[in-house]
């Protein structure tokens, strides 16, 4: 062993300091000496120096070691301060209960004093009793003092030990404290409700008279309107009668009619069995107002032509080319050559051609199965299938077809069958 260390190593120091060395080796190779350049701008100099693995090794362990106490620093800041203020807290509200405690342990004491003294001096009292001559009442009196006195003593020896023993003991004055809290939010809270429930019923009454008056309005327009509705249909009354209709019949039927020319059907307003009759009233009426307004837009009434000038009436007549007794089923309106004919109210073309006896027709839906048919036109201005609005030019008077000369014939018919149109032409003079 001598022989091998005398082998390698000269001295014993040498023996000693190897390890050192050898670290130092390791450490001057991972750092080993690093020139440096610097220039010095003023006069334009380079300086140049070197860093020897010393100095770079102890700069690398100072990096080192503040990166260490940054990251410990800021693990301690982050975990622990919260930590800290966290029992800092428990701590305080320790010290605040401990204190409350103390208070109660105070008036517990105070009055078990005060019970004390009475216990004692009820007592002797119960001693003297019979010295003193006291009715049987007056010892009983005593004697219920003294059970009571004793019940109380009971009650704050109770307290006293769950204070000492119960660790969630809740101190006599925070139960109050929390009470008192909550007796006063429950009070604002009532304040509150009460100012609430004030607005909510001034804002109610406020509704409840502008609800009055627009129900009033409503009420008073729709009555107008109605009625000026049915003095517009007065006239064909009779006429509608005798084709067994009524008044509720075609309200409904206009109501739930639907078509691109006066849309779609009236949705009536849905009112609870239970609700105020005034709003009953008020659905009923707009129901019927929407029906007879629809009425009014959907029948064939009015003439279709601008000088309305009847040569032939609906009825009975004599035949112009035989003489003989025949039914003419519509009414003929005198009319030159190329007079332009209107439509009379809104529907779709279902006949635009020639028709036997008719010459030269155009026949337009109305809707709630009236219909309307010019007769012996000169020509046709519409196809089947074309919409038409109220003055829609549909064709040029002329004298096609069986004619004797220039003229209109025109008929209404419901479900296919002329009826007497004079009320409805009529019904716009």
């Amino acid at each position: 062993m001598i022989s091998f260390i005398a082998r390698y190593f000269s001295s014993l120091w040498e023996l000693l300091t190897a390890p050192f060395r050898a670290i130092w080796r390791g450490i001057s190779a991972l750092f080993p000496p690093r020139d440096c350049t610097v220039m010095d701008t003023p006069d334009g100099s380079v300086h140049t120096y070197q860093q020897s693995s010393f100095w770079r090794f102890a700069k690398f362990c100072v990096i080192v070691t503040m990166s260490i106490w940054a990251a410990w620093a800021t693990y301690v800041y982050v975990y622990h301060r919260p930590l800290l203020q966290k029992r800092t807290q428990q701590l305080e509200q320790a010290r605040n209960q401990h204190y409350r405690q103390m208070s109660d342990l105070k008036v517990y004491l105070k009055k078990y004093n005060e019970l004390t003294r009475s216990l004692t001096a009820t007592d002797d009292k119960i001693l003297k009793a019979d010295k003193e001559k006291l009715s049987d009442s007056e010892k009983d009196n005593l004697l219920n003092t003294k059970s009571k006195i004793a019940g109380e003593l009971d009650f704050l020896h109770t307290r006293i030990s769950e204070m000492m023993e119960d660790e969630h003991y809740t101190p006599e004055f925070e139960k109050i404290a929390e009470i008192s809290l909550e007796f006063e939010l429950v009070r604002n809270e009532n304040d509150s409700i009460k100012q609430r429930n004030q607005e909510i019923t001034e804002s109610f009454n406020e509704i409840s008279e502008a609800d009055q008056q627009i129900i009033d309005t409503v009420s008073k327009m729709t009555s107008d309107n109605i009625k000026d509705l049915r003095n517009q249909l007065k006239r064909i009354n009779t006429s509608i009668t005798k084709l067994g209709l009524n008044e509720t019949k075609m309200i409904e039927k206009a109501n739930d009619y639907s078509s691109p020319f006066v849309g779609g059907a009236y949705k009536p307003i849905e009112i609870k069995k239970n609700a105020n009759t005034k709003y009953k009233k008020i659905a009923k009426d707009l129901e019927q107002w929407h029906g007879l307004n629809r009425l009014t837009e959907m029948l064939p009434l009015g003439a279709p032509v601008e000088k309305k000038v009847i040569t032939s009436p609906y009825g009975t007549r004599a035949d112009p080319f035989t003489g003989e007794k025949k039914q003419h089923k519509g009414i003929d309106f005198s009319g030159k050559i190329g007079t332009e004919l209107y439509a009379v109210a809104p529907g779709r073309v279902i006949s635009a051609g020639e028709r036997h006896g008719y010459g030269t027709t155009v026949e337009i839906d109305h809707g709630l199965g009236f219909t309307t048919l010019y007769a012996h036109l000169s020509k046709i201005m519409v196809s089947r299938g074309d919409g038409v609005r109220p003055g829609t030019v549909i064709g040029l008077g002329g004298s096609s077809g069986r004619s004797t000369g220039p003229h209109l014939h025109y008929e209404i018919r419901y479900k296919g069958t002329p009826f007497n149109p004079i009320n409805f032409v009529k019904e716009k003079d």
